[in-house]
């Protein structure tokens, strides 16, 4: 059997391109879930993106607070640019449109922090995040002159804390 001819995900290692092995790493186990839906991998001068497209067995991929669809990221990262000195890149995994929901999810905290820190005048950290969701929440506010953000802790437990720039009142 050629690595042609061999089932998706099997020698990654002979991938040269890194968004081919990202893709690899989702096939095999979007397969060995037997998760229906195809997997498309697109590709930026900033990203890898791998998505599945599947919406009635994508909780599978996601997992319990998305527990499951980030391990997988992180795996398929590792995977593609495994000996790989440069050009390496953000590789994003999603399944049913998760990653859009969960950004909007997160906006939405990340604003209801600005807006109980300006009232009060305090400091408001947010629920533990990966690196991933600390850089939208951080994105989603640097343009604001009113707060600061800055993360604190250690992995799995780091927060992000939103600060008001001036008192309140």
């Amino acid at each position: 059997m050629t690595a042609a001819e061999e089932p998706p995900g099997r020698n990654f290692s002979r991938r040269e391109d890194p968004a081919a092995r990202a893709g690899a790493v989702v096939e095999a186990v979007v397969a060995a879930l037997e998760v229906g839906g195809e997997v498309r991998v697109t590709e930026t001068e900033e990203e890898i993106r791998v998505s599945v497209e599947e919406e009635d067995d994508a909780a599978l991929l996601i997992g319990k607070h998305g527990a499951t669809i980030d391990a997988l990221q992180h795996l398929a990262a590792r995977a593609a640019f495994q000996g790989v000195d440069r050009g390496r890149k953000r590789v994003v995994i999603d399944a049913g449109g998760y990653r859009e929901r969960r950004q909007g999810a997160l906006e939405r905290a990340a604003d209801q922090a600005v807006e109980e820190a300006l009232s009060f005048g305090r400091s408001v950290e947010l629920d533990p995040m990966n690196s991933f969701e600390r850089r939208i929440v951080h994105n989603h506010l640097k343009d604001r002159t009113d707060v600061d953000t800055h993360s604190e802790g250690d992995e799995p437990e780091r927060r992000l804390v939103v600060s008001p720039l001036h008192s309140a009142g």
